[in-house]
């Protein structure tokens, strides 16, 4: 997913803000479910949370780029999904990198991925 780094996103310095590349990652998470004409979260209020996040800042972005950000499915179990989200800049260069785990809650509780998402969530998987 493309995302262009506006003014709102950087410090006095114009470069990004670090709490700003997790949200890139969320949008693109959550473009992941449009993009198949669904919602991240289901009307009967279950959906993934975030059990756990690393993050690795490798570099930095700054006003007015485009950076690329992708997602790559790295494990699924019954009730979670690993994944690693990367961002590149406009050069190509990596800048941040995260690694995810989103569990299935229903209730409140965790619960088995529904089949209608296994698809979505197939190893190796990778969006753009």
């Amino acid at each position: 997913m493309k995302v262009r780094v506006y003014y709102e996103d950087t410090d006095a310095g114009g470069i990004v803000y670090h709490t700003n590349y997790i949200k890139y990652c969320e949008r693109a998470r959550s473009e992941i479910f449009f993009k198949q004409d669904m919602m991240p979260l289901d009307g009967d209020r279950s959906g993934f949370v975030v059990k756990n996040m690393e993050a690795d800042f490798l570099g930095f972005a700054t006003l007015g780029e485009i950076l690329e950000v992708t997602t790559t499915v790295i494990k699924k179990r019954a009730a979670s999904v690993l994944l690693r989200q990367q961002i590149y800049n406009q050069e190509g260069k990596n800048i941040f990198n995260m690694d995810i785990v989103l569990v299935f809650v229903r209730e409140g509780r965790p619960s088995p991925v529904p089949d209608m998402l296994h698809e979505i969530f197939s190893v190796n998987k990778v969006y753009k």
